[in-house]
């Protein structure tokens, strides 16, 4: 039995980061949401451990731009609440891309991270803008095709 395999825990000399850039423009919001999701939690990297941050910082622009399948545009909600009586607010996708579309990709994957401190500091390596600038060009970002 001295044949087994060890499991293997990434070091933080090992982790490189680096940065992506990805252009919304004309993609599907699910297919793209989940592509992200993946590179913020470093799936698809060899030294990837559930428990630990191995992913790299993406940007996403183009946000205003991104595509839905079906009639998600008029019949998807998006519901915010105050923590007050009655504070319950519902918007629909419709509204919510007319005034801040970069919520719609935040949300979406925020819904494909763990649910955990993890998934929050991962989030926080998301950066999305609307339209085709960011501020980023100093961390020299590779363009990712997706």
């Amino acid at each position: 039995m001295t044949d087994l395999v060890k499991t293997y825990i990434a070091k933080a000399k090992d982790i490189q980061k680096s940065w992506h850039v990805v252009d919304a423009r004309d993609l599907v919001l699910g297919r793209l949401a989940a592509k992200v999701a993946t590179i913020l939690m470093g799936k698809n990297k060899v030294i990837y451990s559930p428990h630990q941050d191995t992913g790299d910082e993406v940007i996403v622009i183009n946000a205003k731009f991104v595509k839905t399948t079906g009639n998600k545009l008029g019949q998807k909600t998006y519901k915010r609440y105050s923590a007050y009586p009655g504070g319950l607010k519902e918007e629909s996708m419709a509204a919510v891309m007319k005034k801040s579309p970069e919520r719609i990709i935040i949300h979406a994957v925020h819904g494909m991270l763990p649910k955990s401190k993890l998934g929050a500091k991962l989030l926080k390596k998301l950066r999305v803008y609307p339209g085709e600038t960011h501020p980023h060009q100093a961390q020299q970002p590779k363009a990712l095709k997706i």
